[in-house]
């Protein structure tokens, strides 16, 4: 009977994903405390947050690269302890640099953590397999993102937060340790993968074309730059990432100045896709492994669902425009939040079904564009509305109120993703599409 030691491996990852997005999110409730106690200003503490995102996204190869070359084992519990570091940074922090300094920690260390997580999963698991793997670590995100601010609201109460802090960096400290001492880059070498195992892991899978923990080689950079499936598969991270930020920077906003909610009651509102999107991770990861079963087609395990959940998610937030009622509305955007989550263990499954010897590369690739989507959409939102506003015509074609034509803004967001999944060619790698020049061709239901 094969053993279930990729099962195990898969909570452990889920564990350092929740981990890290608390970590990362935690300073949202602890703002102005920290703000006001170090004595900084509102736009130098907008300057430290800021620096996250962009040292995130800029760390994104570098991260994949060590893991390729060093192995999970090595790298994850450093970039843990690293993370971890920086939250004890913050907790003896007495002025902008150092706070500058913890942050810069936090967003290289975590960098690497998704694309050595996705190399890792395209070792332990079988093509079946990876996007209900994939699915559970994109909960997990959520996870760590929604507990984050009533978490460390209730700790504030109880203590400074220079205390918070420090003992936030307790759990990645353990999770260091602990994986470290477990977890083998190659299941054929850990103690709780038998046989049986290996076979299932071994199901359907190309061992001479895939990421293999013992072989290592140079990324052909040219190569990958020149595939159109690596394009379109970063131009659907970008979209979406670029939608999904509005949920995690201006609904709450949105809210206040167009449903007329209090700012408390916007803040339990915003919850809810939130909530909405660790839900709909968890749950899309096996339908698209369950379809990839059934039909033996890559296409429609992953396009397919992508495709269709990013469709029906644009036309949910674009139905939200004409409910007036705050609550209905935010249950619609809810279920489209939903839908939107849907794509991303899709996403993940398919960059390393399609990363070949280098899904970490492929993998940080994609994600590093999706931040840099995060991150230009999340500040063009005033000035989009600001040009809204500018105009007559289009202030009146929104309905007297910039922020509706927002709303449609980030929905079309969703159906650009949508449209990069319907282009996608899936079969082989991202570096066969550039060798072979080929665009879009027959599907194979082959693996």
């Amino acid at each position: 009977m094969p053993t279930r030691g990729r099962v195990t491996l898969s909570v452990w990852l889920a564990a350092a994903a929740a981990i890290a997005y608390l970590c990362r999110n935690c300073i949202v409730v602890a703002e102005k405390t920290i703000r006001d106690d170090v004595g900084l200003s509102e736009q130098q503490m907008g300057h430290v947050m800021g620096l996250f995102f962009w040292c995130y996204a800029f760390a994104q190869i570098p991260g994949g690269l060590l893991g390729e070359r060093f192995g999970s084992r090595r790298v994850l519990p450093i970039l843990s302890g690293l993370w971890s570091a920086a939250m004890v940074i913050w907790g003896f922090a007495t002025g902008m640099f150092a706070l500058m300094l913890g942050r810069v920690s936090t967003g290289v260390a975590q960098a690497g953590l998704f694309p050595c997580s996705a190399n890792s999963i395209s070792h332990w698991f079988p093509k079946t397999e990876r996007a209900t793997a994939s699915g559970l670590l994109g909960s997990a995100m959520s996870f760590g993102a929604v507990i984050a601010a009533p978490l460390t609201a209730v700790l504030l109460e109880w203590m400074t937060w220079r205390t918070v802090f420090v003992l936030y960096a307790i759990p990645g400290l353990v999770w260091s340790a602990g994986f470290w001492i477990w977890f083998r880059d190659n299941p054929r070498d850990h103690s709780s993968v038998n046989e049986e195992e290996q076979k299932v892991i071994d199901t359907g899978r190309d061992l001479a074309d895939e990421s293999d923990p013992k072989r290592s080689s140079a990324v052909p950079w040219l190569e990958l730059l020149a595939s159109r499936k690596m394009w379109l598969i970063c131009g659907q991270q970008f979209f979406r990432a670029a939608a999904y930020v509005w949920f995690a920077s201006w609904f709450a906003t949105y809210l206040q100045e167009t449903r007329d909610v209090t700012r408390a009651e916007s803040g339990w509102l915003t919850a809810v896709p939130l909530l909405a999107s660790m839900v709909g991770s968890f749950v899309s990861g096996g339908l698209s492994d369950s379809v990839l079963r059934r039909t033996g087609s890559r296409a429609w395990a992953r396009k397919g669902v992508a495709a269709i959940s990013l469709s029906i998610c644009s036309a949910l937030v674009f139905a939200a425009y004409f409910i007036a009622d705050a609550r209905l509305a935010t249950v619609v955007i809810g279920a489209g939040a939903f839908f939107a989550a849907c794509a991303g263990p899709c996403a993940y499954a398919e960059t390393i079904d399609m990363g070949g010897r280098h899904v970490a590369s492929v993998f940080s690739t994609m994600n590093m564009v999706g931040n840099f989507g995060a991150a230009i959409l999340a500040g063009f939102a005033p000035a989009f509305r600001s040009m809204i506003e500018n105009s007559e015509t289009l202030l009146a074609m929104s309905g007297g109120n910039s922020w509706n034509a927002t709303l449609v803004l980030f929905a079309s967001m969703y159906v650009l993703a949508a449209a990069c999944w319907v282009l996608l060619n899936t079969d082989g790698t991202v570096f066969a599409d550039a060798r072979d020049d080929v665009f879009i061709s027959k599907e194979s239901d082959d693996d």
